[in-house]
């Protein structure tokens, strides 16, 4: 009995003796990266040996992954690959560790995790692949394990998006193998229930379309040549391809279904039993789709295949679409099938008359020329009574012939009436007062460190800080310690050796306003030294040498001194923080804060007082006055200079255009009354002349959220803002860059200042911007400065003219902003603005000129003939009657007559 136990023992010990070598052998080969050894290895395991190798292998893996990208990781990671796969017996663990974001680029070949794996029973082995086939696309699982794995398990092969993407490139890329993709496809057991997948599957067209070459080797070539074949349903093919076009998305994923859909080459029953889906497709597909769906309707309708009926709802539907080639194509449609039978007029021509209330007028006399022409075949009166009401809707001069040819009721005779439809201008918003406890406030700081601020936001939250800094300290300091806690600046991994000073020290730029916090913070917390809050407040902001440097160091010059006061000498509040979100600041209100400083006995700051001088309110005279004579009376040196300042006069730099490739700029004159010395040499700055051109045009003052900060420096001079900020806006017409304008033009038409010429040539170049957002943001400020009263029509006019003329504003880029501001109800400024513009454009075509502004011209004149038939403009226009007697019936020519056709018009007719 002794002797057996002793034997049991001994033989344990050394099977554990002999596992743990093992164990050992296996981990030197792994770090080692023999895989060859680690594979001959495993083979001469147990499944249970396995299991005890496994958490030596993890931590090799936890050590490896604190240098991911060294050598020795790099070269021990495919061998760990696959010794951890075999050494776990749960599924999910395995598909967990194939899959591992930190092994995903150095894994080991699919042909030894294959061998490795491949002793285990089927089911688990199906159980791997379908979890790995649950993977994102991008976790980097191979397609060959995954395939080889349903092979060895014989299930059904997973359909999910990242299987299918392999797929497709496994295919794609088997050049090696020989063959092409229609005979590497052919050989593919799983062929049906993958394609099928494929139509399914969200964004994989794209993916398909890349690699699918044009001609017979390319995918949709040889998925069409598999149907003819029988390899592949060729009903459920044709249903699938139709299904997924109308089921719609973006055009790139939408072509390559739409070229298979062409090389199935379908038959003519095949395209009628499919009727409808053809016109769901024509009325609301994207328009590469919706022609190929028109094209199909016009084959059956011209071959007598489709109903009159049918046809005219589908007209119906096409006509409510904007692009007007599918509109014109669809008119000439009905025009031939027309022609072929007579007995269809009844039917067609009241869905024709839809375009009678187009957009675009160039439609609206196609279709009243179809009607014109086929209305004779009608002998039902209810339909020429629909056709004659259904002409009201013309333009006034295809009316007035509708009239003779339709039978059209003429219009009333009176005087047109028009109500300019503006915006209501935008109301100030009053700053809230500060909150009364630290938690509060840090909130707020953590939620502007979130997103951003505005400048109401901005500069509520900075006041805030500054009066619990002042109020109580350690309170503060223990409600922030949460947020804190999560900045960069917090982190002694991201500040490597500098825990005082840090980024700070090194870059004094605020680039935006979380920047700005930061600093305050990191200062409250002392991770920035105080010589060196000392050295920036004593020098200066270094000067970025860029045209945004007198706008950028007023800010930072702030934001670097209440840094400095809240280390050196707190400030019980700002002076500075405005009354109103642009800003402003009442006079009133500033006097009432340098009384609480005197009677407080509260050193001043001076460039936040600076900043106070420049953001107070003067425009109001009387107002102004009666807070001088208070703030004389405090008998400080700054209720004086705030008496000064609000006594004074405003002087007007000078202005001088300068034109420069096609860009036209501005050029400001030196401002004598921000000159003074009242103002710290910071704030001077925005005194000196400016101009857009610099040494360095290009800057780190990227971001748009710090322009806005820029125009509550002077909340009631935008124009010397604008100045500078000029050559940014103007890249969004000239370079199609995107951004500047939708940052710049809200605030600019928000501004309480008036906008003088740099302003009107920031909202020229917005209305030209190459991007869409821009336009739109243009089209706001126009409409905000004129229902503010503060739009120079003629100047805006004069600019957009010169512009098109340069080439720096596209005219169809124009005409797009104008129309969706005439869509408005804008009409008389949209005109007010186009009656400038337009006399030189067509200067230059009366005189033979050829410029870039001839393109886009007819588009121009389409809107200001419809702000001219709608407001009643009367008047002659210079040069507009040379274009209009030009021959041809081009789309220049005819909007010309339109317009010419709307000014001359008898002022007492509609």
């Amino acid at each position: 009995m002794t002797t057996t136990a002793t034997t049991a023992t001994a033989t344990t010990t050394a099977t554990a003796t002999a596992t743990a070598q093992a164990a050992a052998l296996l981990v030197e080969a792994v770090r080692a990266g023999r895989t060859a050894e680690v594979v001959s290895l495993l083979d001469g395991m147990t499944d249970a040996e396995r299991r005890t190798c496994f958490p030596r292998l993890k931590a090799v893996r936890q050590e490896l992954r604190a240098e991911r990208w060294s050598a020795e990781s790099r070269r021990a990671q495919p061998a760990l690959h696959a010794a951890g796969a075999a050494c776990q017996t749960g599924a999910a663990a395995v598909a967990n560790w194939l899959a591992a974001v930190d092994m995903r680029w150095s894994q080991a070949s699919p042909a030894v995790l294959l061998h490795v794996l491949g002793d285990r029973d089927p089911a688990w082995l199906a159980d791997v692949v379908h979890r790995l086939a649950q993977r994102p696309s991008g976790s980097n699982v191979s397609y060959e394990l995954m395939a080889g794995l349903v092979r060895l398990a014989g299930c059904p092969v997973p359909t999910t998006e990242a299987y299918l993407r392999g797929w497709l490139d496994h295919v794609s890329g088997g050049w090696q193998r020989g063959g092409t993709v229609c005979d590497r496809l052919r050989r593919d057991p799983h062929l049906a229930e993958l394609v099928a997948a494929l139509f399914r599957t969200e964004g994989i067209g794209a993916q398909l379309g890349w690699l699918s070459a044009d001609g017979p080797d390319g995918w949709t070539g040889a998925l069409a040549r598999l149907t003819a074949e029988g390899a592949l349903d060729r009903r459920a093919m044709v249903d699938a391809c139709v299904a997924r076009l109308l089921r719609g998305g973006a055009s790139a994923e939408l072509r390559v279904f739409l070229r298979l859909l062409h090389d199935l080459a379908l038959t003519p029953e095949e395209e009628r039993l499919r009727t409808a889906d053809w016109t769901a497709l024509a009325s609301d597909g994207v328009p590469t789709v919706a022609s190929h769906a028109q094209s199909v309707l016009g084959t059956l309708a011209l071959a007598g295949e489709l109903a009159p009926r049918r046809l005219a709802e589908a007209t119906d539907a096409v006509l409510f679409r904007t692009e007007k080639k599918l509109v014109r194509a669809q008119l000439v449609l009905l025009g031939k099938v027309l022609a072929r039978d007579p007995a269809a007029a009844g039917d067609l021509l009241p869905a024709a008359a839809g375009a009678f209330g187009h957009e675009d007028s160039d439609v609206q006399e196609r279709a009243l020329k179809l009607v014109e022409r086929h209305v004779g075949k009608v002998t039902d009166p209810q339909v020429r009574e629909e056709l004659a009401g259904a002409a009201e809707q013309l333009i006034p001069a295809l009316r007035s012939r509708a009239v003779r040819t339709l039978g059209a009721t003429p219009p009333e005779a009176r005087p047109v009436v028009h109500e300019e439809v503006l915006p209501p201008p935008p109301l100030p918003v009053r700053l809230t007062p500060a909150p009364a406890t630290t938690v509060e406030v840090a909130e707020d700081i953590s939620a502007l460190l979130a997103s951003g601020s505005d400048v109401a936001a901005f500069e509520r939250t900075l006041d805030r800080l500054v009066r619990q800094a002042h109020r109580d300290r350690e309170a503060l300091l223990e409600a922030l310690a949460p947020v804190v806690a999560r900045r960069w600046w917090a982190d002694p991994e991201l500040r490597r050796g500098h825990p005082s000073d840090g980024f700070f020290a090194r870059r004094h730029e605020l680039f935006d306003s979380t920047r700005a916090f930061d600093l305050l913070l990191a200062t409250l917390y002392g991770e920035v030294r105080t010589d060196t809050l000392h050295r920036v407040v004593r020098e200066g902001v270094p000067n970025s040498g860029c045209a945004h440097n007198s706008l950028a160091r007023p800010f930072e010059a702030r934001m670097w001194e209440a840094a400095h006061r809240l280390r050196t000498d707190p400030q019980p509040f700002l002076l500075a923080t405005p009354t109103w979100g642009t800003g402003l600041l009442e006079a009133d209100e500033l006097v009432d804060r340098l009384d609480a400083c005197r009677r407080a006995g509260s050193r001043v700051a001076p460039v936040d007082f600076g900043q106070a001088l420049l953001r107070v309110r003067r425009d109001d005279r009387t107002a102004a006055v009666a807070a001088a004579e208070r703030a004389a009376a405090l008998g400080t040196e700054e209720g004086k200079r705030l008496a000064r300042l609000l006594r004074a006069e405003r002087t007007a730099p000078s202005v001088t255009r300068r034109a420069a490739d096609t860009r036209i700029l501005v050029e400001l004159g030196e401002v004598p009354d921000l000159q003074g010395e009242e103002f710290p040499a910071a704030l001077r700055l925005l005194g000196r002349p400016a101009s857009p051109y610099s040494d360095r045009w290009y800057c780190a003052h990227w971001s748009d959220e710090i322009r806005r900060h820029w125009f509550a420096v002077l909340p009631e001079r935008p124009e010397l803002v604008a100045a500078r900020l000029l050559r940014d806006v103007s890249g969004v017409a000239v370079d199609d860059q995107r951004g500047a304008a939708a940052a710049v033009l809200p605030r600019l038409a928000e501004a309480d200042g008036e906008a003088g010429e740099a302003a009107h040539l920031c909202l020229a170049y917005g209305l030209g911007a190459r991007h869409a957002e821009d336009r739109l943001a243009a089209v706001d400020a126009l409409l905000v400065l004129a229902a503010r009263g503060r739009l120079d029509a003629d100047r805006l006019g004069a600019d957009l003219g010169q512009l098109v003329r340069r080439g720096a504003v596209k005219a169809a880029r124009l005409a797009d902003a104008v129309r969706t501001a005439a869509a408005t109800g804008a009409n008389a400024t949209v005109w007010a603005v186009l009656r400038q513009v337009l006399p030189v454009l067509l200067a230059d075509l009366a005189t033979g000129a050829r410029t870039a502004s001839a393109r886009g011209l007819g588009e121009l004149l389409a809107v200001a003939a419809e702000c001219a038939e709608r407001t009643g403009a009367r008047g002659g226009l210079p040069h507009l009657s040379s274009v209009a007697d030009r021959r041809g019936a081009s789309r220049l020519v005819t909007q010309a007559r339109r317009l010419r056709a709307a000014l001359a018009a008898d002022s007492a007719a509609a």
